[in-house]
């Protein structure tokens, strides 16, 4: 069987992923969610002639040539307490930072050039219209859009919602997902290892990287090597949106996963990956709910769940990029030619004296080295049969 090219398999994902679905959440529920419509302002932002700053809001024109270089001071303006009257000529109001400017000021002076004396100002500079006002709508203005769909929302984005004044957003509702591995040598964290056992780490690195997507991610555990135990476990686990496993997804003996998938219903759109590390993985589908089956060895597992199942999962929830975040960086040393299966090549970024950032390549490649994608900042994405790059080449990278 030929191998299928990455951007194949993607394409095959996304087509088997549904419209994403609305729900409506309040704002404390909205982080790291994706909306799907659009953020709208309810209100001009500022709602009124902000001042910029504490000092004296004054008429501009006060100060024209030949006019009066003192104002006398009439009353205070200050958050949530405006100065009611209209300010007439020759006339001043102290003002303090957000609170609205008087009609009739068109100007505000700052404390540090302003001289009081027997309840007049005067100004070490000269005024001038606009100086120092936000005017009504200069964030934003009612009605306009704030926040596009397909928008991940981070803390700061919540913050626009907020000043908006909008106390719900609808986003995209999140999907459950069932993690299993397989394999009858795994074992658990703190177990004495008998001979031939080795400690199950993939879920334990793909709970975390799958829960910010996830309404719920669920561990199922570890199902042996036998027919029944992962049958049961499998169809337990197939009651979710999205299943992951990790291991018996390849042809060795042992490795039955595809053959207790198709016997609960699974149709099995592709396996085999033109790729490194992570060739085995496969991909099916049993109604609305997807399969992945990841590879077992660790390095494989997280690597494949970065390239195809987090793209899966933006998808799923509408995000406008759903491959996710892309660098182009320089090389901070040669990298070496690849094989005709591309490369997810580990690598660290970092930043060098003149404050440039460069990345380099981790020299471990084998998909069993978990050490060295722990300590891997990155991805290096090296195509199919480069020749090699020399230091200095601008490659394309996943950040992790």
């Amino acid at each position: 069987m030929s191998l299928l090219p990455v951007e194949t398999a993607l394409a095959k994902i996304f087509e088997r992923i549904p419209a994403p679905q609305p729900e409506i959440v309040a704002l404390p529920e909205a982080n790291g969610r994706v909306l799907l419509e659009p953020l709208l302002a309810r209100h001009n932002q500022p709602p009124f002639n902000a001042s910029a700053m504490d000092g004296y809001a004054v008429r501009a024109e006060d100060f024209a040539e030949g006019a009066s270089t003192s104002v006398r001071l009439v009353g205070t303006s200050q958050a949530g307490s405006a100065y009611s009257g209209t300010l007439n000529s020759g006339e001043a109001v102290r003002i303090f930072t957000g609170a609205p400017v008087p009609d009739g000021a068109n100007c505000v002076m700052m404390q540090e050039v302003a001289t009081v004396t027997e309840g007049r100002a005067s100004f070490s500079e000269l005024p001038k219209a606009g100086k120092s006002i936000r005017p009504m709508g200069y964030d934003f203005a009612n009605g306009e859009a704030l926040l596009a769909p397909g928008t991940r929302l981070t803390p700061y984005s919540l913050a626009l919602a907020a000043a908006a004044n909008a106390p719900t957003l609808t986003v995209a509702r999140r999907p459950t997902i069932s993690v299993l591995s397989t394999g009858d040598e795994l074992v658990l964290p703190g177990t004495a290892l008998a001979p031939s056992q080795i400690v199950a780490s993939n879920a334990f690195g793909l709970v975390p990287l799958l829960s910010p997507f996830a309404q719920t991610v669920t561990d199922h555990g570890i199902a042996r090597d036998d027919f029944s135990d992962l049958r049961g476990k499998l169809e337990a686990a197939l009651e979710a949106d999205i299943v992951v496993t990790s291991g018996g997804a390849s042809v060795g003996d042992h490795d039955i996963v595809q053959d207790v998938l198709k016997d609960l219903g699974v149709e099995i759109d592709f396996w085999r990956i033109n790729m490194r590390p992570g060739k085995p993985l496969m991909f099916g589908t049993r109604g609305k709910s997807l399969i992945f089956g990841l590879p077992g060895n660790p390095v494989s597992a997280m690597v494949t769940a970065t390239v195809f199942l987090l793209p899966a999962l933006r998808r799923w929830l509408g995000e406008d990029e759903p491959l996710g975040p892309r660098l182009v960086l320089p090389l901070a040393e040669p990298l070496p030619p690849n094989t005709a299966r591309r490369h997810f090549q580990r690598a660290t970024i970092e930043t060098v004296g003149s404050g440039a950032t460069r990345i380099r390549p981790i020299s471990e490649t084998d998909s069993g080295h978990t050490s060295s994608l722990a300590r891997a900042h990155a991805l290096i994405i090296q195509p199919e049969n480069d020749p090699g790059q020399p230091a200095g080449a601008l490659v394309e990278v996943i950040p992790l």
